[in-house]
């Protein structure tokens, strides 16, 4: 498999990501995609940071989720929540 980089995901905000959750499917939709460090190069890839949004009343648990995206195709991503807001819970996945 490819090494994810954060060219992979930077076209998709605003777009939504499928996943499933105990047999139950979902959608995070990326919100940011933004480069984290220094902007210094790494020799294998720049660290970066993905916001996803899902709008359920109740907050998932930190783990692997299998995400799936017409142009990045299927990728476990490590979701963490990290804040609440009005539209909905935050969850972050860091790259590095």
């Amino acid at each position: 498999m490819e090494l994810l980089t954060l060219e992979h995901f930077s076209g998709c905000v605003n777009e939504p990501f499928a996943t499933r959750l105990d047999d139950v499917s979902l959608e995070f939709v990326l919100v940011e995609a933004r480069p984290l460090g220094n902007g210094a190069t790494h020799p294998v890839r720049q660290p970066f940071s993905l916001l996803f949004r899902n709008t359920a009343a109740v907050v998932f648990p930190q783990k692997i989720y299998p995400m799936h995206h017409p142009r990045v195709g299927e990728v476990g991503i490590f979701l963490v929540p990290i804040a609440y807001e009005k539209a909905g819970f935050l969850y972050q996945a860091v790259f590095n």
